[in-house]
């Protein structure tokens, strides 16, 4: 392959092994932006989605707006719904905090997340004032009472939202978008083995009918089995394993009650080895039970979920393993991991596409930028890999601070006990302290993955905060947050927003 990115541009073959909507929104996203490059989708007709993730964060809407895609086209083709956040339920036993919501931060949150902030660093020094997240921020009211995230016409803000969807029907709708609008070429062949360079890359991919594709730059995007990353290149794989245990799910959807108001969050309520996630789709519920398989049985998950949904032995429900971590590099000779392919990080914050997308993008502009060249290639690793460690200390931190206390030798209290990363260690360190906990946030660097209104939601909405019975009131060194104020700030805003069905594209 030529070092000069208008090469590649110009003349590529790209090929990509493996479809679902990680491959899919690869073919597109290269198709855009590089037009002349020949980019091929290789999949094979026997091998299945393995469809755990039916959420996004707000980049899939970026990524639908670049496409040029509107909500019209293609919600109501793939199920979809909004997705303002997501609701948990059950992680914290303290009183007052035993739910909460993290939303996606928006500009109207500026208004009153210093007060939120103030108010949740004077509580931690052990001040009796309101730091539930849910108090101070809006989507948090509009997930509670099932609106949309489309503002009337006159209301001058947007809100940041993301989506809930069918997974299978959207990898087949960006395949048809990739192959009739991008000229994407898709082919249903079984891979049989991989032929190498004589520097190590990857040649071309060898086809069980004798058939050989060959290509300059290869995207791996089959899923778990990393066929091109781990079986041919053997890039290692970093496990998390240590401080993430879950490695298990049991999915079982339900049938949409038609009278009931759609919801626009997603539920992640926590069980006795894991958590449950409940996700609303038009045509249906999603749920999943995400789980230790060292602290409960296939069936005892199983049963647990069943009993959860209260639909006793009716349906079936489908069994899934996961192996949670990352490749060590993402960038490898002549080839890009993508997806499952790349590593995994538990659903619990809907990552999984959002890290397809930054992956993609991120690859696109190094080689704009400095071609397919060793000085693009060392930082792109460097910064994927550092994209992984911080959302990884994220979902961490739900379990290692969560305040579920009823089993005291269980998975919940094995959780607490993970050792924590050193970026973890300082987050929580500046919390327990009183510090300030954005400026910590901001001298880590690590607000690129999830900002301080996020770390604050998680912190404060699990109630980690002195007893109640040992706060005092505050004294004159605390500024009084005007709680009727912000009800009011946030009551004017809820008031432009509707149901979510009613806003629904049809």
């Amino acid at each position: 392959m030529s070092d000069s990115a208008k090469d590649l541009a110009r003349d590529g073959a790209i090929v990509i092994l493996g479809g679902g909507t990680a491959g899919w929104i690869a073919a597109c996203l290269i198709a855009q932006r590089w037009p002349n490059a020949r980019v091929t989708l290789v999949e094979s007709p026997e091998i299945g989605i393995v469809g755990v993730g039916e959420g996004s964060t707000p980049q899939l809407k970026g990524f639908f707006d670049r496409l040029g895609i509107a909500e019209a086209e293609w919600m109501p083709a793939c199920d979809a719904t909004y997705k303002l956040g997501i609701g948990f339920a059950g992680w914290s036993d303290r009183r007052g905090f035993e739910r909460y919501f993290h939303p996606f931060p928006t500009a109207l949150d500026s208004h009153t997340a210093g007060s939120f902030f103030y108010n949740t660093r004077a509580r931690r020094t052990g001040r009796d004032v309101a730091a539930h997240p849910d108090q101070f921020l809006l989507p948090a009211r509009l997930a509670a009472a099932g609106c949309a995230p489309q503002p009337e016409e006159s209301f001058p803000f947007e809100v940041s939202y993301g989506y809930h969807f069918d997974a299978y029907k959207v990898g087949a709708f960006l395949g048809r978008h990739a192959v009739t609008k991008l000229g994407v070429t898709h082919l249903q062949r079984r891979v049989e083995s991989v032929e190498r360079r004589a520097d190590g890359g990857i040649a071309a991919l060898l086809c069980d009918d004798g058939e050989r594709i060959a290509g300059d730059l290869f995207l791996d995007s089959s899923g778990f089995r990393s066929l091109l990353f781990e079986g041919t290149l053997a890039v290692p794989f970093v496990r998390y394993g240590d401080t993430l245990f879950n490695d298990s799910a049991v999915v079982m959807p339900t049938p949409r009650d038609d009278a009931a108001p759609l919801a626009s969050q997603t539920r992640a309520t926590a069980l006795s080895a894991g958590w449950v996630w409940d996700i609303p789709l038009t045509s249906r519920t999603g749920n999943g039970y995400v789980y230790s398989s060292r602290h409960v049985s296939r069936d005892q998950a199983e049963a647990e979920l069943r009993a959860h949904l209260k639909v006793g032995d009716e349906g079936t429900a489908r069994h899934l393993s996961m192996r949670v971590g990352r490749v060590a590099e993402s960038w490898s000779h002549n080839a890009l991991a993508i997806g499952l392919a790349q590593g995994f990080l538990e659903p619990l914050e809907a990552t999984a596409l959002h890290i397809v997308i930054a992956t993609l993008e991120a690859f696109l502009d190094a080689v704009d930028a400095d071609g397919f060249t060793e000085k693009a290639r060392a930082p792109f690793n460097a910064r994927i890999a550092a994209r992984y460690d911080g959302v990884r200390d994220y979902i961490v931190a739900h379990y290692r601070l969560n305040q579920r206390h009823a089993d005291p030798h269980g998975y919940w209290a094995a959780a607490r006990a993970v050792e924590p990363s050193d970026t973890l260690k300082h987050v929580m360190s500046a919390w327990f302290t009183g510090a300030d906990l954005t400026a910590t946030i901001d001298q880590l660097d690590i607000s690129r993955y999830y900002n301080a209104i996020s770390w604050h939601c998680l912190l404060a909405g699990y109630g980690t905060f002195p007893d109640g019975a040992r706060l005092v009131p505050p004294g004159p060194d605390i500024e009084r947050i005007d709680m009727v104020r912000i009800e009011d700030f946030l009551r004017r805003c809820a008031h432009n927003f509707r149901p979510h069905t009613d806003h629904l594209p049809r």
